[in-house]
């Protein structure tokens, strides 16, 4: 293409000039003359406002009927959707090797395919014998699900294209997946999301409920570009340890349901199963009183569980510095809670070394579990067991309060549903509600309230 030519016009008489000259040739007047910038080719290549197909808009207020999710399976699994899977839906499930992701979404694929529906499940890891050895070894060896082990999305997208579109197309994982239109490796950022975009589109277009495997990062983040998880609908994280039998999966992004929603399962020898009631898991073992230890009511989404929260203190004879080690709770929010017990309250932890446990594995980010550890720490520092019939639930201050909560009501209701009759939280937490039959509510408004009720209590 040509190169577009200059032109230089006079700014007194408009007339025009190839070429730049101080003095006008038509109008004699002495530097007038100003370059006149042309239609560029890049703005007449780059002109979006024809050439397009018109698109068909739908009004808000249309009456027209709403998609209808599809059940996976496994109650604990749609509970984390927000009630199931919908149509035409981008999932990006992320966790640690060998947690559990794969497993999951067989079981769930062979429920949906053993229910009537269409499943296609590409694995770009494992070759399609690898799969169906799993698959027998789970039982699910006579599911009607469609296997293949491939790479290629211009392949995937071509053989899905010959072929009624599937209820459920599962991907494992994106890392693997590459594009011969973009240049790189598979599993870097530009074939990562290029990807991923081509087969969100192709799960819109033709309402199949996609879901993809993303690896993470030593940290526990989904590895890859962070626009990944906005081009998603929902964003899943399988998170547990492997020393545990448990596993839980938590929604971190949803566009059709609650974010804090989780759903519990346990690894058994024939693949994951549901757990009902995780409270009862994660509060196993407890017999007798011991110092130290305090059952916390948390909320995760709008389920209720009761979870064990253990403190050790141990004295230091020498001038060592002391140790500060947590697990499943913050570190951070740890310390500041002993600094608000050594400021407000008198006590002394700086010559002690604290541990701090939550018991099986669990990993709290309700900042109502305050109050509860809080009542372990003053416990194992006194040596003062805590009644054993009781839970605790609070948010703590910098300034001591102990602030109220929501959903406290819920949290009493599950405590009362296991057989604890005592609850201790902030005062005016249950908003004017009274508590529900069977348990006693006890509210507090400073910590030293509650370090006066721990150490004096016989």
């Amino acid at each position: 293409m040509a190169k577009p030519k200059r032109r230089y016009v006079c700014q007194a008489c408009g007339g025009v000039s190839s070429r730049w000259q101080g003095q006008c040739p038509d109008c004699g007047e002495w530097n007038t003359l100003a370059e006149d910038t042309p239609q560029t080719v890049f703005s007449s290549k780059h002109d979006l406002s024809s050439g397009g197909r018109p698109i068909l808009f739908t009004p808000l207020d249309a009456p027209g009927e709403l998609p209808k999710r599809r059940a996976s399976g496994f109650a604990e699994f749609d509970r984390a959707l927000g009630g199931g899977l919908v149509p035409g839906s981008a999932i990006l499930m992320g966790g640690d090797p060998g947690i559990g992701k794969s497993t999951l979404l067989l079981q769930a694929s062979a429920h949906i395919a053993m229910a009537g529906g269409s499943v296609v499940y590409v694995s770009g890891e494992e070759a399609a014998g690898q799969v169906r050895l799993r698959a027998e070894r789970l039982g699910l060896s006579k599911a009607p699900i469609q296997l293949a082990s491939a790479t290629s999305v211009r392949d995937i997208l071509t053989t899905l294209g010959m072929m009624e579109a599937p209820t459920l197309l599962v991907i494992d994982s994106i890392q693997t997946m590459h594009s011969d239109t973009i240049e790189g490796a598979p599993g870097t950022v530009s074939q990562v999301r290029g990807c991923a975009f081509e087969l969100i589109r192709y799960a819109k277009e033709n309402d199949v409920t996609l879901v993809l495997v993303g690896h993470v990062t030593k940290d526990g983040t989904i590895a890859g570009p962070r626009v990944l998880e906005h081009m998603v609908d929902v964003v899943m994280a399988f998170e547990g340890e492997r020393s545990h039998q448990y596993r839980i999966l938590r929604s971190l992004k949803n566009r059709f349901g609650p974010v804090d929603e989780i759903g519990v399962f346990a690894m058994e020898g024939a693949g994951l199963a549901e757990v009902g009631n995780p409270s009862m898991l994660f509060l196993s073992g407890r017999d007798e009183e011991m110092a130290g230890s305090a059952v916390f009511a948390a909320m995760e989404g709008t389920r209720p569980v009761l979870v064990e929260i253990q403190a050790l203190i141990v004295r230091l004879q020498s001038g060592a510095t002391p140790r500060r080690a947590v697990v499943g709770w913050d570190s951070g929010r740890m310390a500041m809670l002993l600094a608000v017990l050594e400021a407000r309250c008198g006590l002394n932890f700086s010559s002690a070394e604290v541990y701090l446990n939550v018991a099986g594995g669990y990993r709290l980010a309700d900042p109502a579990a305050d109050l509860a550890v809080a009542a372990a720490l003053i416990s194992a520092l006194g040596d003062k067991p805590l009644p054993k019939n009781a839970v605790w639930f609070g948010e703590v201050s910098l300034a001591g309060e102990i602030r109220p909560v929501s959903h406290s009501s819920i949290r009493q209701r599950e405590s009362a549903k296991l057989g604890f009759g005592r609850a201790i939280g902030p005062a005016g937490g249950t908003n004017g509600e009274s508590s529900p039959k069977g348990i006693q509510f006890t509210g507090l408004t400073m910590l030293p309230n509650l370090v006066d009720r721990i150490l004096t209590d016989a």
